[in-house]
């Protein structure tokens, strides 16, 4: 069996054998696609089968491509899109040989939700699906061909190729987290709370009042979500900032590395208050004084929390 580099084993990717020779409330919808669907390129491929199975692949090969370029073999119906590079989605990824036609490496196509990975770590093993997955929602098949330097020379060689091949591949999406919170706007008389602002991306500002911090627990539903209710039985995948009120620096946040799975019982009595019962696509305004802190807390800290949506028991990289 070919050794496949750490990129590609790190996703659990299978070697297997050869197959076959708008309206502006829908985020999905403002998020177009445009397709090289009906070029002379991506006429050369045909995917057929079930789309929770392993495609069928066939290529009128030897097939080279001096642009990458994709087409949809099926639509999604999710209504998130993929719009960052920090986005966790849920891939299955078939490779196939543009010279010969064979499947290369396939993902195991089983059903198994929780290989959740960021769109970036796809997307540094293979830079050509970076377009082919834009605003791409669950349920979305897309075929591409990668032409040469759409994927790195040290996966180029594990799969048996040579630096100037093309490489066809199919992209099966699963599932889609949002990229921050996305609910509607809720009106808060904010007097005596910290105020937050946004960053086109999402990423929350915290301006910290120059008054005492308060002595008890408070918390706001700044954005409401429409989405699954968050319980203390499943992971939930969620970006943070946590800032001290006294020196009002930041203690903690997600947004310098990406979203985390968190478990709630492993959090703080009071981070635990501000998130349960909450809904996916919520941002959640929390101060939560030292003795609803994490252990040893000295200061009051003030959490702002997007919830962006409920994983799987064993997701990848949970806490």
């Amino acid at each position: 069996m070919r050794k496949i580099p750490v990129a590609l084993a790190v996703l659990s990717l299978t070697a297997v054998a050869l197959v076959g020779c708008a309206s502006s409330s829908d985020p999905a919808a403002s998020c177009p696609r445009t397709t090289d669907a009906g070029s002379s390129t991506m006429n050369l491929i045909s995917v057929t089968g079930g789309s929770s199975a392993q495609p069928n692949v066939e290529v009128r090969t030897p097939l080279h491509t001096t642009t990458t370029q994709f087409k949809d073999v099926a639509k999604g119906t999710g209504d998130v899109p993929i719009t960052s590079d920090s986005q966790m989605v849920v891939l299955d990824v078939a490779l196939v040989s543009a010279t010969t036609g064979k499947t290369l490496v396939t993902t195991p196509y089983d059903g198994d939700e929780s290989r959740v990975y960021p769109v970036s770590q796809w997307v540094q093993s293979f830079p050509g699906f970076k377009d082919a997955l834009h605003c791409a929602t669950a349920g979305t098949r897309a075929a591409v061909a990668i032409a040469p330097g759409g994927v790195p020379e040290a996966s180029l060689a594990s799969l048996g190729m040579t630096k100037g091949d093309s490489l066809v591949a199919v992209l099966d999406v699963r599932k889609v987290y949002l990229a921050a919170a996305n609910g509607s706007p809720v009106y808060n008389d904010g007097f005596g709370m910290p105020a937050v602002v946004r960053a086109p991306g999402g990423r929350p500002g915290v301006i910290v009042p120059d008054s005492p911090a308060p002595k008890t627990f408070q918390t706001e539903v700044l954005k409401r979500g429409d989405g699954a209710k968050v319980s203390a039985q499943h992971p939930v995948l969620l970006q943070y900032t946590i800032v001290n009120w006294t020196d009002k620096s930041v203690a903690d946040t997600t947004w310098d590395t990406q979203a985390q799975f968190v478990t709630l019982s492993t959090k703080s009595k009071g981070f635990q208050r501000a998130v349960e019962g909450q809904t996916v696509g919520s941002q959640i305004l929390a101060v939560i004084p030292p003795a609803d802190g994490d252990s040893g807390a000295k200061d009051t800290q003030i959490a702002v929390i997007d919830i962006l949506g409920i994983g799987p028991d064993k997701a990848a990289g949970a806490q």
